[in-house]
């Protein structure tokens, strides 16, 4: 496990690491879930190798390759589902349900991170911050309460070695906000958020002034100002809620005081971009969709997901 004092310091504000501190503990407590001993004990099996990494044709590498990687396929079996990625641990290719490296490819060409001092809500495994500090980001600071996906940041920088990557086990709304960060990136949070209004504006407040929020959700089609709230379940997903329009979702930004507003990408999600695989062997995507793949199987228009720009204003 880390050394989260000497993780935290330097990188956060003392009061604020104060406060972090026994939150963590609480998530990373034995029994906070009955698969964390399991998980533990794979991660303290990992073989020790020269630790590296580095993005390849969008492809996480981590660690020197192992002469027979046989035993560690196993191990990292244990982690399944593996989402984000693409990945290779020590020669262990995991190819994840999603291709993430598609969407960072959309979004990449669109900002600058040189320096910048981010943070990810709703980071998975820590997939982005890697492609956020290849990218030129100074520090990212990650946060996912899922300990599935800290299990698996774990397995990947046992591989990576310490990086300024750094993912914590905790909700967004547990991180005392100090607007002193240069970018947020809300990527596939906002429709699980009954409020979306409240998590725009609690986003504000962790940026400093001409800060900048790159925000991705699903939206559905139209030119209206209007949205769904699915009354079950949308595409299979429980706790989907409020899924706008492009015109609502600008409109929903500019009211949380957000300025230069704009949209960057429109993409569908296809079977190909979210699948099944030996990495993740349930359910995916198909699934979601009906035979001609036209709606979901609960009859709501298919997945779009939209990226947004936006400023915190000066």
């Amino acid at each position: 496990m880390l050394d989260w004092t000497r993780e935290l310091e330097g990188r956060l504000a003392p009061e604020t690491v104060d406060h972090l501190l026994p939150l963590i503990e609480a998530a990373t407590a034995p029994g906070r879930h009955g698969d964390w001993p399991r998980w533990q004990a794979a991660l303290e099996q990992l073989p020790d190798v020269n630790s590296s990494w580095s993005i390849e044709n969008g492809v996480l590498v981590a660690g020197d390759c192992l002469a027979s990687p046989n035993d560690l396929n196993t191990l990292l079996s244990e982690f399944i589902p593996w989402r984000k990625g693409p990945l290779n641990l020590a020669g262990v290719p995991i190819d994840t349900e999603w291709r993430s490296d598609w969407k960072w490819n959309r979004l990449v060409s669109s900002m600058d991170l040189t320096d910048l001092r981010i943070l990810d809500i709703g980071a998975g495994n820590g997939y982005f911050g890697y492609q956020m500090l290849a990218g030129g980001a100074q520090q990212v600071i990650a946060c996912d309460p899922t300990l599935l996906f800290f299990a698996q940041y774990l397995a990947i920088r046992h591989f990576s070695g310490p990086v300024n990557n750094l993912l914590l086990p905790i909700r967004f709304e547990q991180i005392p906000p100090r607007a002193d960060f240069d970018c947020v990136f809300s990527m596939g949070v906002l429709y699980h958020r009954r409020d979306p209004m409240a998590h725009l504006r609690a986003i504000m407040d962790h940026l400093r002034v001409d800060g900048r929020l790159l925000l991705e959700t699903l939206t559905i089609p139209g030119d209206d100002d209007g949205e769904l709230d699915p009354p079950d379940r949308y595409a299979n997903m429980r706790n989907v809620h409020r899924l706008p329009t492009v015109t609502r979702l600008v409109r929903w930004l500019k009211a949380a005081g957000y300025v230069q507003v704009q949209p960057l990408d429109q993409t569908p999600t296809t079977v190909d971009e979210q699948r099944s695989t030996r990495w993740m062997p349930f359910h995916s995507l198909t699934e979601a969709l009906t035979e001609e793949q036209a709606l979901t199987i609960e009859g709501h228009p298919p997945p779009v997901r939209t990226t947004m720009l936006a400023r915190k204003p000066k």
